[in-house]
């Protein structure tokens, strides 16, 4: 009797959320185990031929590929200025639309604009826009009497075109962030700030002792959500720079699909589980510090 009563309890709890699990399962799990499958394989992806080789990818990929670590430190960089410049736009933007003006609708429309565009139509586009000899960059500087810059090509100069193609993702990403932190913004009881206001705090000591302390959680998840989307960046690379020049914008989803197009299947199925590792231990760490800050 009491398992039958155990039964009724829970299985109908169970039964609620197996759809979700289930779709968890076939889309997440099970890829991620025939990836891993196919990493210990040496594949060139059509052949019905598949050499076992075990971890030896793996070994070659922490050790004797720079190419691969080279993709990490571009991503990383990529994400270090997504992390201080794209995040604090958009709290910047948050908080100025969170105010009541004229119009803020408008604002917010117009500032996730960019996120829902597509990544390959921005690419195209902003690669035209910084075209040495016809992109409209180029024009506006040079009106501004920057005369050295005539025909000065930003994504094929080592120098600047990983930084060029950083602001184009920054340009394009920054509008998640600004709806989670405006939403995050909104449940903070206007009370607080009033009798802040009453005891004689000025809006920097608003912000420093009210809005920062109840946004750490928000904070952390746009973090968490910036890493992820900052280091799997691919259909901007793609379409800017293919990695170029000289593979200085390379990052590891590039290098993964370049492994691929070069029939290395088992290769890249191999890189991809050390990048998406690499990925799950730094959300966790990440995880960890906001719920340390939320505590402070």
């Amino acid at each position: 009797m009491p398992l039958i009563n155990f039964f009724r309890k829970y299985f109908t709890s169970y039964l609620f959320i197996l759809p979700a699990v289930s779709m968890f399962v076939v889309f997440s799990i099970y890829p991620f185990y025939k990836v891993f499958a196919l990493s210990v394989y040496h594949w060139d992806g059509i052949s019905s031929a598949m050499k076992f080789v075990g971890l030896d990818q793996y070994r070659h990929i922490l050790t004797q590929n720079p190419n691969f670590w080279t993709a990490m430190a571009n991503a990383a960089y990529i994400t270090v200025l997504a992390l201080i410049l794209q995040n604090g736009l958009a709290l910047l933007l948050a908080l100025l639309v969170n105010r009541e003006i004229r119009g803020d609708n408008i604002y917010r429309a117009i500032f996730f604009l960019p996120p829902v565009l597509s990544g390959i139509v921005v690419g195209l586009v902003w690669k035209w826009i910084y075209d040495g000899n016809y992109g409209i960059l180029n024009h506006f500087l040079i009106s501004m009497g920057w005369n050295d810059l005539q025909n000065f090509a930003w994504l094929a100069e080592i120098k600047t075109s990983l930084t060029a193609v950083a602001v184009v993702h920054m340009w394009k990403g920054f509008g998640y962030g600004f709806i989670i932190m405006l939403a995050g913004l909104q449940t903070i009881p206007n009370e607080l700030y009033e009798a802040a206001k009453v005891d004689g705090a000025d809006a920097w000591q608003q912000f420093k002792y009210i809005t920062v302390p109840s946004m750490i959680s928000v904070f952390g998840l746009v973090s968490i959500l910036t890493v992820l989307g900052t280091m799997q960046i691919f259909d901007l690379i793609y379409s800017m720079t293919r990695g170029g020049p000289a593979g200085h914008t390379h990052v590891p989803i590039t290098r993964i699909y370049e492994y691929m197009a070069n029939g290395e299947f088992g290769y890249a199925s191999a890189m991809s589980v050390i990048f998406g590792m690499i990925l799950f231990f730094v959300s966790i760490l990440q995880l960890k510090f906001s719920r340390k800050m939320k505590q402070l």
